[in-house]
């Protein structure tokens, strides 16, 4: 059922409102996907404070980013993201981890402390991100919100968001959803030919 124009909006609207009809935030932000993407206009200090982590230097890739936590179940994923970040890398794809407190408080480390673990325990090699003070506040996580639209905002630790080549929102996985499985790979490979 699609609300028409009429010449009582307001009610028609409200109507649509209350039967839950009303276009999502992803279908109200299908303008802002097609226009040139600001995901590029993101940039981070690094982890390790060697410098910055500009996304504008990921154009022409496919991007995963991923909010990341060191004390949560779902920790062992680093070795899920490091897995695909190699296989795929030299094909045109990074992922970029960015470490948060937010969830139970399962980051408590300092940047320091982080990027060690990650080094020590995992081997991690792809860019990582400094510590978000607050999700909730951070200007990726809510521009990737309003794109992704309702439903998409971090629910938890290793949350993954997939861009294409143009830096346009394709798709985000929940935390179960394990950044090497066969759902998540296919379509990194469909991303990579296009």
């Amino acid at each position: 059922m699609k609300c028409r124009n009429t010449k009582s909006r307001s009610i028609s609207a409200m109507l649509c409102a209350v039967l839950g009809i009303l276009p999502s935030k992803a279908m109200e932000s299908e303008k802002s996907k097609d226009a040139i993407s600001p995901l590029y206009d993101f940039s981070y200090k690094s982890l390790d404070g060697s410098g910055k982590i500009n996304f504008s230097d990921f154009k022409g890739k496919v991007v995963m980013v991923v909010n990341t936590a060191s004390e949560c179940g779902f920790t062992g994923q680093y070795a899920g993201l490091e897995e695909i970040y190699l296989k795929y890398k030299d094909q045109g794809f990074v992922v970029v981890g960015i470490p948060s407190n937010d969830f139970h408080g399962q980051e408590p480390g300092t940047n320091a402390e982080i990027a060690s673990f990650c080094q020590l325990n995992y081997d991690v090699t792809f860019p990582m991100t400094e510590k978000t003070p607050d999700i909730s506040k951070d200007p990726f996580f809510n521009w990737a919100y309003e794109v992704n639209g309702l439903g998409s905002a971090p629910k938890w630790n290793f949350q993954k968001y997939l861009f294409n080549k143009k830096g346009k929102a394709v798709t985000y996985y929940y935390s179960l959803t394990a950044p090497n499985s066969s759902k998540v790979t296919d379509k990194i490979e469909k991303l990579l030919k296009e």
